[in-house]
């Protein structure tokens, strides 16, 4: 899935409350119900929680804003900012039917021109994903950067959050048997990968969640990312 499939102009909920392979920062949790955490190379490694993971999608974290729409060179920057430091809280303690996911992040800019006072409003979407590639929910937001008269730089702070239906991100209980069961050497299936097992990996795509966050780009601003 490319950035762009994210262009859907309003919220939607479709389905009980996500997972590409994205560049972010991992969602911090509090509580005890643990999750599996599997690695394709080496099986099942610990308990992960179930909340979502929070992530940047590769190539929506920049946006790049000029002073002539038909030049892309250095010589037309007037603005860029940048999302850094995403972080996330999430109570996953036993008992709860849903998992919220509060997320904040702040957005860094900087202007070649400081000459007088200047407010730029920028979009920015959230959304949660489920199994890597399907978007399951939307939302568009904005944070708005003010520039005094000389000032370079500048910076905001934008938020954004989920729920996820516990059940939904928990493994059925047939799958965590087939992954954590202590084989043998000698037994038929000891030399045979849980996780090549269609139904297994199945599940663990249905149980993966993330909330993903990024600037809401035009087509144009996500192919100067692209080849930048």
């Amino acid at each position: 899935m490319t950035p762009s499939a994210f262009r859907p102009a309003s919220f939607r909920r479709l389905a009980p409350l996500a997972a590409l392979a994205l560049v972010g920062t991992l969602g911090a949790c509090k509580g005890g119900g643990g999750e599996l955490v599997v690695d394709d190379s080496v099986g099942v490694t610990a308990l992960r929680s179930p909340c979502p993971l929070v992530e940047i999608p590769d190539m929506t974290g920049d946006v790049t804003l000029f002073t002539d729409p038909a030049r892309t060179d250095a010589g037309a920057i007037d603005l860029t900012a940048s999302i850094t430091n995403l972080r996330s809280t999430c109570d996953d303690a036993k008992g709860q039917t849903e998992l919220s996911t509060e997320a904040t992040f702040d957005v860094y800019a900087r202007r070649t021109d400081t000459r007088g006072a200047r407010r730029v409003v920028l979009p920015y979407f959230s959304a949660v994903m489920r199994g890597g590639n399907v978007v399951i929910a939307k939302r568009l937001g904005s944070v708005t950067i003010d520039f005094v008269d000389g000032q370079e730089r500048a910076q905001a702070t934008g938020r954004a959050g989920s729920t996820v239906d516990r059940s939904e991100a928990t493994l059925p209980d047939n799958v965590r048997k087939l992954l954590t069961r202590k084989r043998k050497a000698g037994q038929a299936d000891a030399a045979t990968d849980p996780l090549a097992l269609p139904e297994v990996r199945s599940a663990l795509a249905k149980a993966s969640f993330e909330l993903v966050v990024g600037f809401q780009l035009t087509d144009a601003q996500l192919k100067y990312n692209a080849t930048r």
